[in-house]
């Protein structure tokens, strides 16, 4: 079967560093235009942005329609809620393309998908629910910053969760290695989490985020931190696309690397709750997931994102599980892998657990 597989861009140019703010308002805030830019002059006081006073007019009208649009989202009858962040004052258009206009160009490849074992298909009265947070599989939330390497983020999501569980040890390994060193990823620009497992493994492994520190920029690959591998694996398997049954039994056994189109103005504002949609299946953006469970009677999945702790649930964000469509929602279901570690043995076996 033909798939289109995307290198992963991210909704990234919009987002900083630092942890994105989320901001209550009252409907005194909405009441007039008055109240209004009071409500953002305090938002701005408040976050990480900043904007030059001839451009705030501009700002201000497009923070307007983002809080009325949350404010409406959130009288419906939702099973989640939005609320203001360090996007608000950016149209849904540069929050997917870029608060400087840039226009993301997904390269895109067609042919048949990598064909891999699912050993996870043998998974026979998988728990019904699990969290490999609770679990200890699972680091603090990351962010990638200006930085369009999602991609490193959910694949190194999946190795440090795989190293838990077989090493009983839990490290923050290095984004940035990936982004600097796996050339057949564009670092910033993109990349696919199965070259980035594939490298993982044909390289000897990945060094520690202490030895290879995230920048969120294109850097030159440092061999001498390269040369400090603390976190083998053995390769990768993709699990069944379009099957959330499938799915599921691969993460009842360790997180799992997955895409999803994440451009939706509602997932901009995501802060609690199962989100369920609107949202399309173009794939823009790499994630993880790292459990499942059911909250007032709707299945989710726990999904790990890498855009700080501000945003949604502390960085993560419920996305419902079974809905009736193949590709699951968002096309969460279309492109998972997770990468394979057959032992406890490592280059370096005797670090301990960080966390």
């Amino acid at each position: 079967m033909e798939i289109v597989k995307v290198i992963f861009l991210f909704l990234s140019f919009a987002l900083f560093i630092g942890a994105v703010s989320s901001f209550d308002f009252t409907d005194k805030d909405l009441a007039t235009d008055e109240s209004l830019w009071n409500l953002y002059e305090r938002w701005i006081s408040n976050t990480s942005v900043t904007r030059a006073p001839d451009e705030k007019q501009k700002r201000f009208n497009v923070f307007k329609y983002n809080v009325n649009h949350i404010n409406r989202v959130n009288q419906m009858n939702k099973p989640y809620k939005l609320k203001l962040n360090d996007f608000a004052d950016m149209t849904n258009h540069e929050f997917r393309a870029g608060f400087d206009s840039k226009i993301l160009h997904f390269r895109m490849l067609k042919g048949e998908r990598r064909p891999t074992p699912f050993v996870h298909g043998k998974t026979t009265n998988p728990p019904p629910s699990i969290d490999w947070r609770t679990n200890g599989a699972v680091t603090p939330i990351k962010n990638q910053g200006r930085c369009g390497s999602c991609w490193a983020f959910s694949t190194i999501v999946g190795v440090e969760g795989i190293n838990k569980i077989k090493t009983n040890n839990l490290v923050s390994l290095s984004e940035q290695e990936l982004v600097d060193c796996e050339s057949d990823n564009q670092g910033c620009n993109g990349g696919l989490t199965e070259n980035a497992y594939e490298f993982i493994k044909e390289t000897g492994g990945v060094t520690t985020e202490q030895v290879y520190p995230y920048f969120g920029r294109d850097e030159r690959c440092d061999l001498s931190k390269r040369n400090a591998p603390v976190v083998k694996i053995d390769g990768f398997e993709n699990v069944p696309a379009n099957d959330e049954g499938a799915l599921f039994k691969a993460v009842a056994n360790q997180p799992v690397s997955i895409a999803i189109d994440a451009s939706g103005l509602n997932f901009q504002f995501y802060h609690r709750g199962v989100f369920d949609g609107p949202c399309g299946t173009d794939l823009n953006h790499g994630v993880a997931i790292v459990g499942y469970g059911t909250q007032d009677g709707k299945d989710y999945w726990i999904v790990r994102n890498s855009w700080g702790v501000g945003w949604g649930e502390q960085g993560y964000v419920k996305m419902q599980r079974g809905v009736n469509v193949p590709e699951g929602l968002c096309g969460l279901a279309m492109d998972a892998s997770y990468p394979v570690k057959e032992s406890s043995v490592n280059p370096q076996s005797v670090f301990k657990d960080e966390f």
